[in-house]
C-alpha cells in the first residue's frame, strides 16, 4: 500500500482537544502552523514566507500523551501519514490537509524538554517488588547504561540534571566539567 509520509516542523496553533470514539478509542486533534523562513538577499534579513495550516490527528496512547505534553505555541515536529480531505459545502468545494500522526515531539533545536515515560509505556512492578533498569526502560537503553557504567565507573554527580549544553551540576561546575573529571 502506498502512503505519503511527511514530517512537518511548526508551532501548535490551537489547544489540543481530545475525545473518544463510540468504541472508546482516544483521539486528539490540534492545528499546526508551519511558516517558511528564508533569507532575503535584497533586505539582508530573514523573512517569513507563507504559513501552511495542517490539522494533526493522533490516536490511542499518542492522543493521551499529547494532552499532557503540548500547549498552544509549542514548537513541534510531527511525522505521519498525509491526508487531504475534500467535501462539498453547497456549491463550494472545500478541502483540508491533515496528518494522521505516528510521532509528535518538541522541536529541540529551539529549546529543551524533559521526557517522562507514559504509564502504559513501561513495565509496572508487582506489589512489593523492585524494578530493575532493564524492566523500567527498553532493553537497549539499559544495555547502553550498563556499558557506560562499566567504561566510566560510578556516576560523578548522581543528581546531575541535564537541562542543556553546559548544564550545572551539584558542585557548581558544568556537565562537561563533571564528565572530563571522571575520565
Amino acid at each position: 500500500m502506498n502512503e505519503t509520509q511527511v514530517t512537518v516542523i511548526g508551532n501548535v496553533a490551537t489547544e489540543v482537544s481530545c475525545t473518544r470514539t463510540a468504541d472508546g478509542v482516544a483521539v486528539a486533534n490540534f492545528r499546526l502552523a508551519s511558516t517558511e523562513r528564508r533569507y532575503d538577499r535584497l533586505r539582508e534579513a530573514w523573512v517569513d514566507g507563507e504559513t501552511q495550516w495542517v490539522t494533526v490527528t493522533a490516536w490511542r496512547a499518542l492522543a493521551a500523551h499529547l494532552i499532557g505534553s503540548l500547549s498552544k505555541g509549542d514548537p513541534v515536529v510531527v511525522s505521519g501519514r498525509l491526508r487531504v480531505r475534500e467535501w462539498m459545502d453547497g456549491e463550494a468545494r472545500r478541502s483540508r490537509v491533515e496528518i494522521d500522526a505516528r510521532s509528535v515531539g518538541h522541536d529541540l533545536s529551539r529549546g529543551t524538554a524533559v521526557f517522562t515515560w507514559g504509564a502504559a509505556s513501561r513495565a509496572e512492578p508487582a506489589e512489593g517488588r523492585e524494578v530493575s533498569v532493564g524492566e523500567a526502560v527498553p532493553g537497549w537503553i539499559a544495555d547502553a547504561l550498563q556499558a557506560r557504567r562499566a567504561a566510566v565507573g560510578p556516576p560523578v554527580a548522581p543528581l546531575l540534571e541535564v537541562v542543556g549544553v553546559g548544564a550545572r551540576v551539584d558542585g557548581g561546575g558544568t556537565e562537561s566539567d563533571a564528565l572530563a573529571s571522571s575520565v
